[in-house]
């Protein structure tokens, strides 16, 4: 009996072990190099940093819009840095926003280390300088998610008075994802929660779904059942194409989405 209950304990040890291990290596991607800036798309553009509550230094692009009515706060996936999202903020530049794009701590220039609490200060962060500094009203503040991002986006959304959300390739929450990709895992071992299905429930403002029915890694049934807790008022838009590529392989349907969208939120 006494080596069967260490031998229990050895495997559970062990299982816990595993599940850092898979947490560490599979949920933050960092890159430090910034490769270009909003310079080389002839953006004029502020390069800024803030410290967050716990004293990191946080490194973002505000790129002011002079037709802008609204702030795109804009939280990126777990791969790369902001660097990598140029294409992205141009079009989304192009439907007449202003962008404040972060790079999370451990990001790009961002000091620190990704741990998820982190992000979520980050976040926090960044929207106070936009409501605090930049004299930004929070019913003209938009915020936008991208896969990972679009944890960041939804815990802030339900901590904080923002005009609507965007979430374009939406997790429900990081258990959900361990299920898929690693089935026997108990999913109670995994400490890293992104819990954006219970978070959401209290997310009033408008919200835009985009999902490609084709994502190879965040299965489109994840985003339906977030959309499915969230309360009204919510739209669901099917891309096509894979998990990074989407809102370049649907591109018509992508912008045209989010500029019908911004246009309702005119009128409410």
């Amino acid at each position: 009996m006494i080596k069967f209950l260490l031998f229990l304990i050895i495997l559970v040890l062990s299982l816990a072990a595993y599940a850092k291990y898979i947490e560490r290596t599979n949920v933050f991607f960092p890159s430090e190099e910034i490769e270009a800036t909003p310079e080389i798309l002839n953006l004029d553009y502020d390069d800024i940093y803030i410290d967050t509550e716990d004293s990191v230094k946080i490194n973002g692009w505000f790129i002011p819009n002079d037709k802008a009515e609204y702030t795109l706060l804009f939280f990126h996936g777990n791969g790369g840095n902001i660097s990598n999202r140029l294409d992205k903020i141009k079009m989304l530049y192009d439907l007449d926003l202003s962008i404040f794009i972060i790079d999370y701590r451990g990001y790009g220039r961002s000091k620190g280390s990704p741990t998820e609490e982190g992000l979520y200060l980050d976040a926090l962060t960044s929207y106070n300088y936009l409501v605090n500094k930049r004299k930004i009203e929070n019913d003209r503040i938009i915020v936008y998610g991208e896969s990972l991002g679009t944890v960041v986006a939804v815990d802030l959304a339900q901590k904080k008075d923002v005009k609507a959300i965007v979430l374009e390739g939406a997790i429900s929450s990081g258990r959900d994802l361990a299920k898929i990709y690693y089935p026997y895992m108990p999913t109670p071992l995994f400490s890293i929660k992104l819990d954006s299905e219970s978070k959401i429930k209290e997310v009033n403002v408008p919200k835009l779904f985009l999902h490609s029915k084709e994502d190879e890694i965040v299965p489109i049934k994840l985003a339906r059942k977030l959309y499915e807790v969230s309360p009204e008022p919510k739209e669901f838009i099917e891309l096509r194409g894979g998990h990074s590529s989407a809102y370049q392989d649907s591109k018509e349907k992508y912008l045209s989405s989010i500029k019908s969208f911004i246009d309702l939120l005119k009128n409410r």
